[in-house]
Order: C-alpha cells, then structure tokens, then sequence
C-alpha cells in the first residue's frame, strides 16, 4: 500500500471539511482531551506539515531542521485552515517529488511514505480533537485511517481503522485492550 501526496491532500481537504463550517464559532476552546485550544491543535497541523515537507526536501539526514512555524495569534479559524492546506500542499509535492528509498530522518531514516503517513495522521488525529472540541461528531474516515495504520502501526490489533488510530493514539478505547498513554510512529526503515 503506498501513501502519496494525493493521500495527503485528501486528509487535508477532509479536515476542512469537516471544520470550516464552524469557523464562526470560538476556536479558544479546548480541543477534545488536549490541552490545546482548537485554534492551537490546527495550528499545530501545520507546524507538523510544514517541518515533514521540509525533512524530505532538505534531504535531512541528523536531524529536524531548525526552523519553525508560527501562526499569526489573530489569525481567525478560516485563515489557520488556509495555512493548513498551504502546509498540506507543500508536504504533497515535497513526497511526490522525492527520490525512492530513505529520503530524511524522524528518529531514523524514513522515506517518503512515512513522511506523507505522518502528515495524515496528524491531519486526521487532530481533526477528530478539534471536532471533539466544536461539538461535531466525525471519526476519520476508514481509507485514510487504514494508510496510517498500515505504514506507521505495524503492531496494531485487528479492526476498523479509525477506531485503532484513536487507540492507538490515546483518543479512543477498544473493548479488552489497555488504554494507550504515549504511542511513536513507526516510520523509521534504516
């Protein structure tokens, strides 16, 4: 199963639909379990978008670069959503555009795939706080769940994709399986 740009953008335009209907109401809430705020969880999203786009461009071997993103504190839910999917859109063509093989280091040597798989978990992860957080009811949906199960949770238990990201991730519950408090992505290969 191979994870791509367009995988990346499909999460992003899945979280903005899911939140630009309620960009009227007050983003300083908190974001489901999280001690961020909405506002703060999607600004994180594209902090982490950004910084995956630029490992896999740079070709970044030791490290992450030391480079950060900061979003405007006025900046209103709509323009926070926008600098998401300018985020998202650099993390798909940086991964479209990469070399096969180990591309960049996530505590270790990673290629492009893992790379687009953790921008979509952090898409969908965070979209399903944020929701929490608005009051809507969404879980990710099952296609996008199952490429970050399969590329990033190798060890996952058997079952429907988004509810083992949620597990997996220490956002959701499965009936006989201990609650997760601190998850690491797998997406090291060397």
């Amino acid at each position: 199963m191979t994870v791509g740009g367009d995988d990346v953008e499909a999460a992003v335009a899945e979280m903005v639909a899911v939140l630009a209907p309620r960009i009227v109401v007050d983003w300083n809430v908190r974001a489901g379990a999280l001690e961020w705020s909405c506002w703060s969880a999607a600004a994180h999203v594209a902090h982490d978008l950004l910084a995956y786009a630029g490992q896999v461009v740079a070709r970044a071997t030791d490290g992450y670069l030391p480079y950060d993103l900061v979003t405007a504190r006025d900046a209103s839910p709509r323009q926070v959503l926008t600098v998401v999917e300018a985020c998202g859109r650099l993390l798909a063509h940086a991964v479209d555009n990469a070399a096969g093989g180990p591309v960049a280091w996530h505590w270790g040597m990673s290629d492009a795939a893992g790379f687009a798989s953790m921008g979509i978990a952090e898409v969908l992860v965070h979209t399903f706080d944020i929701s929490q957080g608005l009051g809507v009811t969404w879980l990710p949906p099952d296609s996008l769940a199952q490429l970050v199960v399969a590329r990033l949770l190798p060890d996952a238990p058997p079952g429907r994709a988004a509810e083992i990201l949620l597990w997996a991730t220490g956002r959701a519950d499965i009936e006989g399986r201990q609650h997760v408090t601190d998850w690491v992505w797998r997406v090291a290969q060397v």
